[in-house]
């Protein structure tokens, strides 16, 4: 990267020299500005925060008390020689683009994001929003042909055929979800239900917090009704793959396993883990989406981070356009393939 570069790497995170500031640094700074409130990307320790305004809410319940600033979408603030403003990423709840001008140079790093090319959506947070810019930065979590994601409605009637099948047979249906973002994106979704839904109480707070903002989840039961297991027979679980395994839950209801992923693309991952089903189910963008998404900003260039970055920088220097990635690599994301992340 040249000195001349708005976003640079640096060991605490991607820095942006004229503004003094971090997006999602992984240390301690002074002045952070948070793409969204996932773990990878929001800690704890930061002296400042700057977020999304309609993200402060899962990013308090995350963090707990923290100084922290809210925007509106696409309101601007001037920090230092730099001005900033965040844009709808489509991810999860208050996910954001951070735009940065410097000298009229405008740099987006988009974080994680959701993009669509048949224009699914999460209906948990505000869709995705191409921002021009002379340079992305985009992220490659998917970033293989491969991964091309089924349309939304039919994972969410395929999920709702195999719990009411289970629920016929008088069995369980768990369905893996990280507490924020794929819970809430699944509860938002079911619509008419079978039976009684139970959530991990690890997301109570982060249901809360999306129903301030006024996001419509489906109702769920108390999760304390599960000490008796015959409460099981018919529900749907939604629970974090690092919840406690349901096999104690065995001995008297028949518990079925899935698990909400990009990942279940994968056959391979799916027969790991030991699930009966895999839903392909991620708020990243998949391939197409991934392409879509550079196109759309009309960039000159791209800066791909954290994935299959070689790959995709290779297809988008096919396309014509200057390609490259940060000198210093990112640390290892918890989202990676083996855990099933995203």
């Amino acid at each position: 990267m040249s000195r001349a570069d708005i976003i640079v790497a640096r060991p605490e995170g991607l820095y942006c020299p004229a503004g003094d500031f971090f997006i999602d640094p992984w240390r301690k700074v002074e002045r952070a500005v948070i793409t969204h409130a996932h773990a990878d990307h929001a800690r704890t320790g930061h002296a400042r925060y700057l977020a999304a305004r309609s993200g402060l809410g899962v990013l308090r319940a995350r963090l707990g008390r923290i100084d922290a600033l809210g925007l509106d979408w696409g309101e601007t603030l001037v920090v230092g020689d730099a001005r900033v403003s965040l844009h709808p990423a489509g991810h999860i709840l208050g996910s954001a683009q951070v735009r940065v001008e410097v000298g009229g140079e405008a740099w987006v790093v988009a974080g994680d994001y959701h993009f669509s090319t048949r224009g699914d959506t999460n209906p948990t947070c505000e869709p995705f929003e191409p921002v021009r810019c002379h340079c992305f930065v985009t992220e490659a979590t998917f970033g293989l042909p491969v991964y091309r994601w089924p349309p939304h409605a039919e994972v969410f009637a395929d999920l709702v055929d195999w719990w009411q099948a289970n629920a016929a047979a008088g069995e369980a249906s768990v369905v893996g979800a990280y507490s924020l973002g794929k819970t809430q994106h699944v509860l938002a979704r079911l619509g008419a239900v079978p039976g009684p839904i139970y959530v991990h109480p690890s997301a109570e707070a982060l249901n809360a917090a999306h129903a301030a903002e006024g996001v419509a989840l489906a109702p769920v039961r108390d999760w304390a009704e599960l000490a008796d297991p015959r409460a099981l027979r018919g529900a749907l679980v939604i629970a974090p793959p690092s919840a406690q395994p349901p096999w104690r839950w065995q001995r008297e209801v028949r518990v079925r396993e899935s698990f909400a992923s990009g990942w279940m693309q994968l056959h391979a991952a799916r027969h790991r883990a030991g699930l009966d089903r895999g839903f392909i189910l991620s708020d990243h963008a998949d391939w197409p989406g991934l392409l879509a998404a550079v196109a759309a900003t009309r960039c000159e260039r791209v800066v791909v981070t954290h994935g299959d970055e070689a790959v995709l920088a290779r297809a988008l220097e096919e396309r014509g356009l200057a390609c490259g990635t940060f000198a210093r690599a990112r640390p290892a994301r918890d989202d990676a393939a083996p855990s099933l992340r995203a």
